[in-house]
């Protein structure tokens, strides 16, 4: 037994160094800056979360990314979860599988075009809303870019959820079904009283990787609206690619740190509340 335990070590070492040498070691280094001025080794305190924490940008943006995660997580994983429970037992159920991946295969390139062609000036949208006499709009340039960039985050990764909602409804027994049937039970019960508790252990891994995902969503929001899109989804990931271009290091790692602790936060809570129930 001992000796299998060596062996299995063995196997997690290079793995252990990667995350040691490219995530870990160079985090602590950008925690250490933390408290560096951004020029030279001087000891500058709290000052430079002091500063990150009263910037107007800063603010603007962390408030911008919590509400779009707030708003797009229920809506993400609610959808999902209706689609895989809705296909589960379908006939052609890998073939709609495969269709659901398809946006997420898409490079963000690609998907910048696609918001190009629906909800430009002259764009499907703009021209459909002109057929039935109605006046159109620059989508990105007004308070509804908000709602362009929530339905890209969905259409992006809905078959991404949907792939692991189905793997988690697969591994609940037919059986279980079967006898809450006989004993009555319809279609809503045993949704709520067999379904949703057996699919817990799997929701929390897709929480967590959608909430990590909609950290991406900035790929697209970038490419269409630059360093400075419509003060609506103007986000962390804008505030600390304009501070990189100021080359503002010390901004950039107190930010870095604070966001990492909020990160950890999230998951612990999220955590201990899954523990709980």
């Amino acid at each position: 037994m001992k000796k299998r335990n060596k062996v299995g070590r063995l196997f997690v070492l290079p793995s252990l160094f990667g995350v040691l040498g490219f995530y870990l070691i160079p985090f602590g280094d950008v925690a250490r800056r933390s408290f560096l001025n951004a020029v030279g080794n001087e000891f500058a305190g709290l000052e430079n979360y002091r500063q990150v924490l009263g910037n107007q940008a800063f603010r603007l943006a962390a408030g911008n990314t919590a509400r779009f995660v707030l708003v797009c997580l229920p809506l993400l994983l609610a959808l999902s979860l209706g689609i895989a429970v809705l296909i589960q037992n379908q006939r052609r159920k890998n073939l709609l599988k495969s269709a659901y991946l398809v946006p997420l295969a898409i490079p963000a390139a690609s998907v910048v075009l696609l918001w190009n062609v629906v909800f430009d000036n002259g764009g499907l949208l703009n021209g459909l809303l002109s057929h039935f006499h109605l006046k159109g709009k620059n989508w990105m340039e007004t308070d509804a870019a908000f709602g362009v960039l929530v339905f890209s985050y969905i259409w992006k990764n809905l078959g991404y959820d949907v792939i692991l909602w189905l793997a988690g409804l697969q591994g609940i027994s037919k059986s279980i079904y079967e006898a809450a049937r006989v004993d009555g039970a319809g279609t809503w019960k045993c949704f709520t009283r067999i379904t949703l508790p057996n699919l817990r252990p799997v929701a929390f891994t897709i929480v967590i990787l959608s909430f990590l995902n909609s950290f991406k969503v900035f790929r697209e929001a970038y490419l269409v609206a630059g360093n400075y899109p419509q003060e609506r989804i103007y986000l962390l990931q804008h505030v600390f690619n304009n501070w990189f271009h100021e080359l503002s290091v010390d901004k950039m790692a107190a930010g870095s740190v604070l966001l990492c602790m909020v990160l950890i936060l999230f998951v612990l809570m999220l955590q201990r509340s899954w523990e709980r129930d």
